[in-house]
């Protein structure tokens, strides 16, 4: 047996368990997210919340839908912000580069996708979303060559720093299903947060995907990838950023009106007292 035969078959048994490592981490995530959301979600939330028992039925499925969110979003989302900083093999080829870290952070958001879309179809009346549905069948597509290939890792790693926004929003909704009041000190801060941290993750990281886009278009290793990964790349960044941008004027909007009328608020407490 040749040295080229016997590093050929030592690679494909690597790679044979990497993919099964890959595997097993999306089936153990899929899995994770169903028990959180199933079980410890209520648990838990009763908990730390004495006002989740007082919510309705359809609140408590949105409720437990969204604490399984913001455990899935600190946990990609900061294992992925480490793999961006210091993941030495795809900074080097944003394209190429060994992306093993980097396939295991996004099998377990896939994981959490294919759970998150399992919960909203068998919930559909109560939290059926056909924007989610989108956002969620995009990025599994992304993702899918990713996982399948090893490739566009430190993209779709990139991509993924986004949900860094979702437990600010999630928050947000928490505050209003236990009825804070909108101009409580806890809800205005989180609600300035969630707009300058979804700006950053979302918005402000917009520019440099493009261009990085524009720098390596026409090069061997862009076209290496494909014209089935090119045009998906290209589309489902498209797709995403367009639902960030509407996602992020709605919630600019919400923010300015609460600034406002806290502004008026104390503009007008600032007069009584004078006339006092």
């Amino acid at each position: 047996m040749t040295g080229s035969t016997l590093e050929a078959e030592s690679g494909g048994r690597a790679m044979d368990a990497n993919t099964k490592v890959v595997i097993g981490t999306l089936c153990s995530s899929f899995l994770l997210f169903q028990v959180l959301f199933h079980f410890v979600s209520y648990w838990f939330s009763a908990k730390v919340s004495t006002g989740y028992n007082n919510l309705s039925i359809d609140k408590k499925i949105e409720w437990n839908s969204r604490v399984v969110s913001t455990c899935h979003s600190l946990l990609v989302g900061a294992f992925g912000l480490y793999l961006f900083l210091f993941d030495e093999p795809t900074i080097a080829d944003p394209l190429w580069g060994d992306p093993m870290l980097v396939k295991l952070n996004i099998a377990t958001a896939s994981g959490y996708l294919i759970s998150d879309l399992l919960i909203i179809l068998l919930n559909w009346k109560v939290i059926g979303d056909k924007f989610f549905v989108i956002h969620h069948c995009t990025a599994l597509a992304a993702y899918y060559f990713v996982l399948k290939d090893g490739m566009l890792a430190y993209i779709a790693n990139f991509r993924l720093l986004a949900e860094l926004s979702s437990p600010f929003v999630n928050q947000r909704w928490f505050f209003e299903a236990l009825k804070y009041p909108k101009f409580s000190k806890a809800n205005v801060i989180n609600g300035v947060l969630m707009t300058v941290v979804f700006f950053v993750v979302r918005i402000l990281a917009i520019p440099p995907l493009y261009f990085f886009m524009y720098s390596v278009y026409g090069t061997e290793a862009y076209m290496r990838l494909g014209f089935v990964v090119q045009c998906t790349w290209i589309t489902s960044c498209l797709i995403l950023d367009v639902m960030n941008v509407m996602w992020m004027i709605k919630i600019t909007k919400g923010c300015i009106k609460v600034i406002s009328l806290i502004r008026q608020e104390a503009k007008s407490s600032l007069q009584n007292g004078k006339l006092d």
